[in-house]
């Protein structure tokens, strides 16, 4: 190919994947126990070890990419090659302003090369989805344009509803108040959140105990499925296997034509959402939110 396809680890991209299909992918930066790790998919993290830790009081703390950082992964590329990234969400973060910046100091650097930044509005999951469906373009030969072109039609179409299991972790990321935090976890509620189409995250209910989350995510799937019969789905946990694994099951139950994988919430992601996380992600209808 005339350019490289590549992404970051905020995709939790499945590292056999990553290995499988050649995928170049930048490793976002988490610290614990006052200590910076960068995530390489699970390559080298005992992501059990990690979310016990969590759960025994460690506070990881994620922060963004700096421009210079960018540089030294996109330098060499564009040296020789032009390059897609295909990134997370600029809602969720501003890593994306320190890219764009570094993909401005190398376009003056080399004017002959081509550089496209492209904004999922996803993270996670539903950003992983998007990865591999227009790598396998990518794969097949398709030009940066039309593999721009299945992104542009298709980035609203990647899903997530996902649970989690304690609202500390929302309280310390401000997205609920430390009353609210206290209040939900004495009753045992859990926040379903979503994706929504501007690329931010938003709570579209709770419910009581894991059991009734878990059917409340399967009925959400359902409603916003497209064709069964195409759909790859994952499902993400932070070290709640047999979870995940009930999820999976009662949804092949439904629908035993899709194809489901199980695979670990990274450590960044990890880190905002906490142990006991569980998510269904696909590739459906446009996003209702």
């Amino acid at each position: 190919m005339n350019y490289v396809f590549m992404t970051d680890s905020d995709s939790d991209l499945p590292y056999d994947l990553k290995v499988k299909y050649d995928i170049p992918v930048v490793s976002m930066p988490y610290a614990l126990n006052g200590k910076e790790y960068f995530d390489d998919l699970g390559q080298t993290l005992d992501t059990k070890a990690y979310y016990q830790a969590m759960r025994e009081g460690a506070v990881p703390v994620t922060s963004a990419l700096n421009q210079e950082a960018y540089l030294e992964y996109f330098d060499p590329i564009l040296e020789k090659q032009d390059l897609l990234f295909v990134a997370f969400s600029s809602q969720m973060s501003s890593t994306i302003q320190a890219m764009r910046s570094a993909r401005d100091v190398l376009l003056e650097k080399y004017p002959q090369r081509r550089f496209e930044i492209f904004d999922t509005l996803s993270i996670s999951g539903p950003q992983t989805l998007l990865v591999l469906g227009a790598h396998k373009l990518y794969r097949d030969g398709a030009s940066m344009d039309e593999v721009l072109t299945w992104l542009n039609k298709n980035y609203l179409r990647a899903q997530a509803f996902f649970a989690v299991d304690d609202l500390k972790y929302l309280k310390r990321g401000g997205r609920i108040s430390p009353t609210a935090a206290v209040v939900g976890n004495m009753l045992d509620l859990k926040p379903i959140i979503t994706e929504t189409k501007d690329g931010k995250l938003v709570n579209i209910g709770k419910v009581r105990g894991k059991r009734k989350a878990i059917s409340y995510i399967l009925d959400r799937v359902e409603e916003n499925l497209a064709d069964s019969r195409e759909s790859v789905a994952i499902i993400l946990h932070a070290d709640c296997y047999d979870e995940a694994e009930l999820i999976r099951n009662e949804m092949l139950s439904r629908h035993p034509e899709m194809e489901i994988r199980i695979d670990n919430v990274g450590p960044v992601i990890g880190a905002h959402c906490g142990p006991g996380t569980l998510a269904f992600c696909f590739m459906g209808k446009e996003r209702p939110y």
